[in-house]
């Protein structure tokens, strides 16, 4: 017993959260609600989380609030992880000392996260030439023509390309942030902090669903919703497109396009994307073989659970699995 008091603590993953001049407020919330409360009964030692200000502070919000912070830019050189919320003036470029920060915190491994109009500080930093990012769908198409060496990709939530994420608007930033709980902890834990923040974990489609559509119908009204809810409590059944529109009462052509209005997404995609998701929660909470997983989610065999999986998280079940089983 004596011995275990002189183990070393283990270091905590530090994400640091820039603050610009004139803030939104809800983004900065975000990243403070996700990393920065003591969520240590989940995860031991949980984030540590710090808001620099990149200008003098105290700062004003958008909504009128001062935000005073001990944090200013020395905090880059410290982070594994910087979040740059919305970024009020997108059309002036940021500092050169913010700029050279991300540049010099990239290049010895610090993860980049951006939400909303955050993006043109990295695209500014020349961190996103050649990858493909997002932004918000307002203002997608100033980032691509200001910048086109950037993939700009208008139509999802959010993008992960391993060492740098982007995500859409305001909103969009609650997606991304779980989504790194999720690849930091496991599934287990990134839902455990979804319900305490009611929201869901991982939100299907894309921006999509949010440009120039009407107000969706009251659950319960809609034959859509409850054709979806059908899927996700059949996923180890053939799921033909015919046959769900006619469960919808709809010819094919109309189910595909409301589906994809709902969705921002085809059905087929949908719910191979569902799958994939039913399969990481197998493997992370269950010691079913891999057989038994993928009949479980509907791929039929094990080689095509394997060939998707590789698709769409870049990894194999099996590694997957031991990555993140410990965390169950």
């Amino acid at each position: 017993m004596a011995a275990n008091r002189h183990l070393p603590a283990v270091k905590r993953h530090v994400v640091v959260t820039v603050v610009g001049a004139r803030p939104s407020m809800f983004e900065i919330a975000v990243a403070c609600e996700v990393f920065g409360l003591d969520r240590s009964e989940l995860v031991d030692p949980w984030y540590e989380h710090r808001v620099a200000a990149a200008a003098p502070p105290p700062l004003v919000t958008n909504e009128g609030l001062r935000l005073d912070t001990p944090y200013g830019l020395e905090q880059l050189a410290l982070a594994d992880t910087i979040v740059i919320p919305g970024w009020a003036f997108i059309s002036h470029p940021p500092s050169a000392e913010l700029l050279d920060g991300l540049r010099h915190a990239h290049a010895r491994g610090a993860r980049m996260l951006s939400v909303c109009s955050g993006a043109f500080v990295l695209a500014e930093a020349g961190l996103l030439d050649g990858r493909r990012a997002t932004t918000h769908w307002m203002y997608a198409a100033e980032l691509a023509r200001r910048y086109p060496k950037i993939d700009v990709d208008p139509r999802v939530l959010y993008i992960d390309s391993g060492s740098i994420l982007t995500s859409a608007g305001t909103a969009a930033g609650i997606d991304l942030c779980l989504h790194v709980v999720r690849k930091d902890h496991g599934a287990d834990v990134a839902n455990a902090v979804a319900r305490r923040m009611v929201v869901p974990t991982h939100r299907e489609g894309g921006q999509a669903q949010f440009v120039n559509l009407p107000v969706p119908a009251e659950a319960g009204t809609d034959p859509l919703a409850d054709i979806l809810d059908w899927m996700l409590a059949n996923l180890d059944q053939p799921l033909v497109v015919e046959d769900l529109a006619r469960k919808a009462a709809m010819a094919p052509r109309t189910f595909a396009r409301r589906f994809r209005d709902a969705t921002g997404t085809t059905p087929r995609q949908w719910i191979l994307a569902q799958r994939v998701i039913l399969a990481q929660r197998l493997l992370e909470t269950t010691d079913e073989p891999v057989e038994r997983i993928a009949s479980r989610c509907g791929f039929g065999s094990a080689a095509g659970l394997r060939q998707q999986f590789q698709r769409e998280v870049a990894t194999s079940p099996l590694a997957y699995r031991q990555c993140f089983r410990h965390w169950a």
